[in-house]
């Protein structure tokens, strides 16, 4: 679930300023960075944000598109998807809450109609390089929808049925969301948008039910996306909530639902984001091979082994990694990527993790699902910590190169959403200086 409620927990930590390596990875070989967490001014943020921060320079102005979107059941419908400017990167982050602007999003559609349904976050935006002005983009969003919002629909299979439905975590009684991911488009540097559709979901069948799915985390689904460029394709990273085949009371197996969970990646054509329904291919565990609704394999690495307490996503005792935060680390030469770690009910998890990919082309043989071992970069116990994300600082260099989230450079600063208690804050006081 996006938003949460607070949760009373143990006292505070003092953090730990770790310097962060990791273990070479059979198959290829790196270079053996090291980030190194540096404190700084702390940043608070002044607007809403429960999501990975999507970014892009318009022109000589750099934007960002933090919050939420459209029709919740839940936790109330929302127009909190707003956009800021900034001469850098710092400026914009240090927007006052009065000076976002509320961008024209397309409305919800009644359940019945074909249409946005539920909830909407902007996770990533692809700017085009087909359009010189910068302005076209492309919003790669999470959507989270309920059986109310979007019902099952037995002549096409989409939508969710209410029976046996898990448990929320806003109170007892209160239901769970499905996640899935889609594409909006602007043309004009994200004032307006429009919707292009669903292009990542699973639909029913591989929705986990009670009486096995107590985690009040999700009831399946695809969700808290982040997406690269690599080569002409689009590559997705996204948590996978649902069950690797047919869910049924009699026939569950909680070792076959933890083995098609955790970080999975799928990749959609640049061509095809005008229309991306029914585009995208998962990776199949030999290729990007399956489809957009299919069964896929997720990444070994970033699975957490039964030894080490790893489970499926709807056990409330399970630990896994979720919400992949992707960048190109122009220094290194090395994607890296930021991930958060569920260790209890309602995605509890005081530590952020960090793991890296040298492999500049994501297409080629395996070479997309070659991350290392994830390594503890952030530990507050008692804290729950999330949406980890590295952005831009407003050094010259950062600002000439027109950096973003999606590409960095030796030092960036980290950002991470921290709930403790009744309090609930989304900033930056470190900066990561990578080293060789």
């Amino acid at each position: 679930m996006k938003i949460v409620k607070c949760i009373n927990i143990a006292s505070i930590a003092l953090l730990t300023f770790a310097i962060t390596s990791f273990k070479k990875t059979t198959g290829f070989h790196f270079i053996d960075p090291k980030a190194i967490l540096i404190a700084t001014q702390k940043i608070y943020f002044n607007s809403f944000v429960d999501c990975n921060m999507a970014e892009a320079w318009i022109g000589d102005t750099f934007r960002i598109f933090p919050g939420k979107y459209g029709e919740d059941p839940l936790w109330g419908n929302s127009n909190e998807l707003k956009f800021a400017d900034g001469k850098n990167s710092t400026e914009a982050f240090n927007s006052k809450a009065a000076d976002f602007i509320v961008p024209v999003m397309p409305a919800n559609v009644l359940p019945s109609e074909i249409g946005l349904h539920g909830a909407v976050w902007f996770e990533t935006v692809y700017q085009s390089k087909k359009d010189a002005s910068g302005k076209t983009l492309f919003a790669v969003y999470h959507n989270e929808n309920y059986p109310s919002t979007n019902p099952y629909n037995a002549s096409t299979g989409e939508g969710y049925k209410v029976l046996d439905w898990p448990e929320g975590i806003k109170e007892p009684g209160s239901a769970a969301a499905v996640c899935r991911i889609g594409i909006m488009k602007s043309v004009d540097g994200g004032r307006n948008w429009i919707n292009k559709g669903i292009f990542i979901e699973d639909l029913q069948p591989r929705m986990i039910l009670k009486t096995h799915n107590t985690s009040k985390t999700f009831a399946g689904g695809t969700g808290d996306p982040s997406a690269v460029v690599s080569g002409n394709f689009l590559y997705l990273f996204y948590g996978e909530y649902g069950y690797p085949g047919t869910y049924t009371k009699a026939s569950y197996d909680p070792e076959k639902e933890r083995s098609g969970q955790c970080i999975s990646i799928a990749r959609i054509a640049l061509t095809d984001l005008d229309n991306p329904v029914g585009k995208a291919k998962r990776w199949d565990g030999t290729g990007f091979n399956a489809l957009a609704d299919g069964i896929g394999k997720p990444v070994a690495a970033l699975q957490i082994p039964v030894s080490e307490g790893g489970g499926p996503a709807s056990s409330p005792s399970a630990k896994f990694y979720w919400g992949p935060s992707v960048s190109w680390n122009s220094f290194l030469k090395t994607w890296v990527m930021l991930m958060a770690k569920s260790e209890g009910p309602s995605w509890q998890g005081s530590g952020l993790y960090i793991s890296y990919n040298k492999n500049a082309d994501l297409g080629s043989g395996k070479n997309a699902q070659q991350w290392s071992t994830p390594v503890l970069l952030v530990d507050r116990p008692g804290h729950i910590l999330w949406y980890p994300s590295l952005q831009p600082t407003d050094s010259p260099e950062d600002i000439a190169n027109k950096n973003t989230c999606l590409q960095l450079g030796k030092r960036a600063r980290l950002f991470f959403k921290d709930m403790y208690k009744d309090k609930s804050e989304y900033a930056s006081e470190f900066i990561i200086e990578f080293q060789k």
